[in-house]
């Protein structure tokens, strides 16, 4: 019998392709484009075990195969899923295997499906792995500790028998009063783009193929409202918002995950400038485009009709539909003449290339035997991670590190001792004792004989002070006081939910969420009473360190209620409570620095400091700048920056070479661990108006007490590059001066004059 030539393994893959595509019907291809399915819905548990629904054989049915099923592991509050009905790392494995035999059994092709899954900050299914969530990933600037964590959190995925991690990536937290800040790596594209290349190397390094989510421009929706439009120009959207796509796809991304909002008045879901001129043509991507969750059927808005919306969307370049039922009648679409059968056929193709990629039809069960040899511990990492991203925002009269000789301390505040308020959104839920929290790691740190007391003091959000009372008795008791405030995305059964799992949240705050999907703030100061908490706390005259969990920066208030040291430890997950007093207690240093500005205030957004350079004097009432920049993190040394030196002082623009050098002497006493910065500033020249600086390398340093090290940096066409009129990439004859300093608001520049002649090194002046 002769084997067909998509089920040869030693076939070329596009040969496969061809033949497998060859003999589908319309039905067939149709099916390949649809992840219709919630894959919670696929299975139910049974006095033996899990059993595989007769809802899931219907959609089989429907098309006579599957292209996609979503979430089969995911258990959180929307999904319904926990430990009583879910599936744990041995029935995931079997479970999934159970789809893709019932799959190639029950078909006529025998089809396997991708098994698709969140992986936002670890596998979202019970008994996986949690890290800290993205923002805390940014504030480490280590790209290499990131890509070891996404290896081992991946394999985990694969080890269930999954294939694609969901991973948001590409948004830019640009407006902290968005929810989804928590998921962005940073509000600079370059930082952004050094992250989503450690995702994409990290993920592969495990065999896991990466959808990148979302493109683009999600991060710059008008008032940080969860998506909505932007208001961004096409310069605005290549010079920002595009740079992490890029440098994704430039790494070998699998695919890319269509961001709801529009972009010049399209939703990206229907934006054939995105999708095809750029993303296909322009940058030469051959993976998958996938629709965000019932992004294709909003355009029934636009269209009238369920079937146009689908070829809407197919013909703007999107591959494959995320719970959508416009996408299940392409079918009609192509036999209407709305969109043709070829190009159903160059989606389908992509889909099936990515199958055969994988070895799905080699291999469609999930690997037996435990996580892949070799592979890194992601619990391990995640709480290096965590201890990385503690970042010291102020310091005042040398309260830290604490000093183990203190007799009591107080710990206090609605985040000391919440597991479920500091491990973020997309987390599935935790058995007990699976975390440590402030409190609990405070307690394991201190020595015996020293005193620990806790109190809430208040409630995470709301005005009741009933609490604080009873706090100040204890800090005013204590030698020091460590006060937890931040906010939650912890979701709850009571949480209402949109069709596509965010948070519905009305007029009010749901459930006591302040952050996370769906949940947007017009507000960045802290709750009322968690600030009513820090000023009673505060006029005790005992020492205050204010530890910040938090998925978004909030706005901090000023001097009149003081701390001794403010620290923000974004959302650092469940061993984060050790990471966090470990920095307390000098066990570790703080290396942190700032991913994002911080505010003053709602009122002065936006405070990127990466703006426009239109030097802009400032408010009347208050200042424009951010109370703490871009790049910004104390620790417990001194530290001297000399002035950075150019080995060239002229380049030509047609193959710019040069290093540029800087010392950095620690004057202190302890460990430095120096996160040395490199921006540009264009002076002169270029195509568009500069901006004020932009971040272009970063170098990390460790440096012993009274020695000098000296960060070098190689410097390019990629550190010079900006957008041309073009829109492209180039570099552009002019001045410009490298900057080099601990953070965007404190550097030391040198110019560099770029030049459109050819430059010889004897005409070059090394500064």
């Amino acid at each position: 019998m002769t084997v067909p030539r998509y089920r040869d393994p030693a076939a070329p893959v596009p040969d496969r392709v061809r033949d497998l595509l060859g003999r589908m019907t319309l039905a067939e291809k149709v099916g390949q484009l649809n992840q219709r399915m919630y894959g919670w819905d696929a299975y139910e548990r049974t006095g033996e075990g899990h059993r595989l629904t007769d809802a899931f054989r219907a959609e089989v049915a429907a098309f006579d195969g599957m292209g996609a099923l979503y979430g089969l592991q995911r258990a959180d509050a929307w999904s319904g899923v926990g430990f009583a009905d879910g599936l744990d790392a041995t029935d995931g494995a079997r479970t999934a295997a159970a789809v893709q035999r019932y799959l190639v059994d029950h078909t006529r092709l025998g089809i396997p499906a991708l098994l698709v899954e969140e992986m936002p900050h670890g596998h979202q299914a019970l008994d996986r792995t949690v890290l800290p969530v993205n923002l805390a990933v940014g504030a480490t600037w280590d790209p290499d500790l990131y890509a070891d964590a996404v290896a081992g959190a991946a394999a985990e995925l694969r080890a269930r028998g999954a294939h694609i991690a969901l991973v948001s990536a590409l948004d830019l937290a640009r407006d902290p009063r968005w929810g989804r800040s928590e998921e962005c790596f940073a509000e600079d594209p370059y930082l952004a783009a050094r992250m989503t290349e450690a995702l994409v190397e990290g993920a592969h390094r495990a065999g896991v193929a990466v959808v990148l989510k979302h493109f683009a421009g999600q991060g710059a929706t008008v008032g940080g409202r969860n998506s909505a439009a932007t208001e961004l120009g096409v310069r605005e959207l290549h010079e920002v918002h595009l740079a992490a796509a890029r440098a994704g796809v430039a790494a070998g991304a699998d695919g890319l995950m269509v961001a709801y909002n529009e972009f010049d008045g399209m939703p990206c879901v229907a934006n054939r400038y995105l999708l095809t001129d750029l993303l296909r043509a322009e940058w030469g991507f051959e993976g998958v485009v996938m629709a965000d969750g019932t992004a294709v059927d909003r355009l029934v808005r636009l269209t009238g009709d369920p079937v146009a919306a689908g070829a809407l969307a197919l013909d703007a370049g999107c591959d494959l539909s995320l719970w959508d039922d416009s996408f299940t009648r392409l079918g009609e679409a192509v036999e209407r003449g709305l969109v043709s059968e070829p190009a159903l056929d160059t989606a389908v193709a992509r889909i099936l290339t990515l199958k055969f990629r994988l070895g799905l039809f080699e291999e469609p069960l999930p690997p037996a035997g435990p996580r892949a040899v070799g592979l890194p511990d992601p619990a391990e990492l995640g709480e290096r991670i965590a201890r990385a991203s503690v970042t010291l925002l102020s310091h005042e009269g040398g309260v830290l590190p604490l000093s183990r000789a203190v007799r009591r301390i107080a710990v206090l505040g609605p985040n000391a001792d919440s597991l479920g308020q500091q491990i973020g959104d997309y987390t599935a839920p935790q058995r007990p004792g699976g975390g440590v929290t402030v409190l609990e790691g405070v307690r394991a740190a201190v020595r015996p004989g020293t005193e620990v007391v806790h109190g809430r003091g208040c409630g995470l959000v709301g005005d009741d002070v009933s609490d604080v009372p009873a706090a100040v008795a204890l800090a005013a008791g204590s030698d020091v006081a460590v006060l937890v405030l931040g906010g939650s995305s912890a979701r709850s059964p009571d949480t209402v939910f949109d069709a596509n799992g965010a948070a519905v949240t009305g007029a009010g705050t749901p459930s006591g969420m302040t952050c996370g999907e769906g949940v947007d703030l017009a507000d960045l100061t802290l709750p009322p009473g968690q600030r009513a908490l820090l000023a009673a706390v505060s006029a005790t005259g005992t020492p205050v360190v204010v530890v910040l969990v938090q998925g978004r920066p909030h706005a901090l208030p000023g001097t009149d209620t003081p701390a001794a040291a403010v620290l923000s430890a974004w959302y650092p997950g469940p061993s984060g409570g050790r990471a966090v007093a470990e920095v307390l207690f000098g066990d570790a240093e703080p290396r942190g620095r700032l991913p994002v500005s911080v505010p003053r205030s709602a009122a002065q957004l936006p405070v990127c400091y990466n703006g426009k350079d239109h030097r802009y004097r400032g408010y009347v009432d208050q200042s424009a700048g951010p109370r703490h920049a871009f790049g910004h993190g104390l620790s417990y040394t001194s530290v001297e920056y000399g002035a950075p030196r150019l080995s060239r002082s002229r380049v030509g623009a047609d193959a710019p070479r040069l290093t540029c050098r800087v010392a950095v002497r620690n004057t202190g006493s302890r460990q430095a661990e120096e996160t040395v910065q490199l921006y540009v500033r264009r002076l002169s020249g270029g195509s568009s108006w500069p901006r004020v600086r932009e971040l272009r390398g970063f170098v990390r340093l460790s440096i012993a007490p009274g020695a000098e090290a000296e960060a070098v940096f190689e410097v390019g066409a990629d550190t010079l590059a900006s957008v041309g009129r073009d829109l492209r990439l180039a570099v552009e004859p002019g001045a410009v001066e490298l900057e080099t300093g601990p953070a965007s608001d404190r550097t030391r520049g040198v110019r560099l004059e770029i030049t459109d002649l050819e430059i010889t090194d004897s005409e070059s002046n090394a500064t």
